[in-house]
């Protein structure tokens, strides 16, 4: 068993263009592209009549007059945040200005440190104190006069990760949960491995027949997707669990060991994602550690 997750590396678009993506429901893209953001972030408009809109984006005036562009006069009423990431939510402050649009989402529910931690491509975590005008709780719903979206409370690479529903498209709007050109990066504190393990499960017995990520192009087979990140999740850490009982006792000797050859712009993120799988372990008692678990702490299988 390797793993291996079919990855779709290719996606169809322009930066500044819209693209239809089914009736009713129009994809931009923002133009910060990186190992972690692939070629940018998505940025969805939903409706015909009086828009909803899903993430931001960054704080980008190309990207700002794209979105208003595609509006093309419609009102957009309102503005759903799958998580609050700075990729995409940046651009909120302008868009609200613009719009007047009530800013639905699940907000910050775990104080941790997050706004004073950087996240695997060393940008800073957005705040903490981000409150939404409505707050959507699990299976929550908010609808316009020809759209719907029902919330999925989804933690894991976020602890207030939403993805959303719009059941008349069949079409699950999935945020960084899911991603067909990569894995999602869960790295703590920010992110914990037993929420986002949960959270897939949520996934796979959903009746959507295609989702759409935050980054990247759509997914057509969403359940073999899900199914296959989670193989590919119990089969990393099997292997990280091998790699300690063979007296690979700290974070980085487990990184070069699992992730060999691995870009060196990914090792932050590799590593933050070995410790979500040890915490992970350690809290299912297959790992021990003396103290909680950290990046330079020596672990011992159990």
């Amino acid at each position: 068993m390797t793993g291996e997750i079919p990855f779709k590396k290719t996606m169809v678009f322009a930066y500044g263009e819209p693209r239809e993506l089914s009736p009713g429901v129009v994809r931009l893209v923002a133009n910060n592209p990186s190992p972690f953001t692939f070629h940018g972030t998505n940025t969805y408009l939903i409706g015909t009549k009086e828009l909803a809109l899903i993430d931001p984006g960054p704080d980008d005036e190309a990207h700002f007059q794209a979105i208003m562009r595609a509006a093309a006069g419609r009102p957009i009423t309102h503005i759903f945040i799958t998580h609050t990431h700075r990729d995409h939510t940046d651009g909120l402050e302008r868009l609200k200005a613009a719009t007047g649009a009530k800013i639905c989402a699940r907000g910050r529910s775990r104080h941790a440190e997050t706004s004073l931690k950087h996240s695997p491509s060393g940008a800073e975590f957005v705040d903490i104190e981000f409150k939404p005008d409505i707050v959507m709780n699990d299976g929550d719903v908010i609808s316009g006069p020809d759209w719907q979206l029902e919330a999925l409370f989804t933690p894991g690479h976020a602890p207030d990760h939403l993805c959303f529903s719009e059941p008349e498209r069949n079409v699950l709007f999935c945020g960084d949960h899911v991603m067909s050109w990569n894995t999602t990066v869960v790295a703590p504190p920010e992110g914990n491995m037993s929420d986002y393990m949960r959270s897939l499960e949520k996934l796979l017995d959903r009746k959507e027949t295609v989702f759409m990520p935050g980054h990247g192009g759509r997914i057509e087979q969403p359940s073999r997707m899900v199914k296959a990140y989670m193989v590919h999740r119990r089969w990393r850490e099997q292997a990280i669990l091998d790699a300690i009982r063979q007296g690979h006792t700290k974070i980085d000797r487990i990184v070069a060991v699992v992730y060999e050859g691995l870009d060196p712009r990914l090792i932050r993120a590799a590593s933050l994602s070995v410790l979500a799988h040890v915490e992970s372990l350690i809290e299912r008692g297959l790992v021990s550690c003396d103290g909680p678990p950290a990046l330079d702490r020596p672990l011992s299988a159990v």
